[in-house]
């Protein structure tokens, strides 16, 4: 960290005390890719969603069943069950 001014420090410290907020955030992001694509875009926003949940410690069971119901709405509901609403 000494090779960053006081300023860009507190840019990082800032950005690593809201990472939960911003992998939250691209979760919501993600899901509203979800219900737009099809096809091999969709796999891609799969793949993308799943390495989300995976930052949000999402257990790996839960993962793979909304991967096999390939149901945006009910990520949304996980979005929203993460947000605490």
């Amino acid at each position: 960290m000494s090779n960053f001014t006081p300023h860009q420090q507190k840019i990082i410290k800032r950005y690593y005390d809201n990472q939960d907020t911003i992998a939250r955030q691209r979760l919501a992001e993600l899901v509203g890719e979800l219900y737009l694509t099809q096809g091999k875009k969709r796999q891609r926003v799969w793949e993308d969603l799943e390495s989300a949940m995976k930052k949000l410690n999402v257990p790996q069971v839960r993962i793979d069943h909304l991967k096999r119901q390939d149901n945006a709405a009910l990520v949304a509901e996980l979005v929203k069950e993460l947000e605490g609403n």
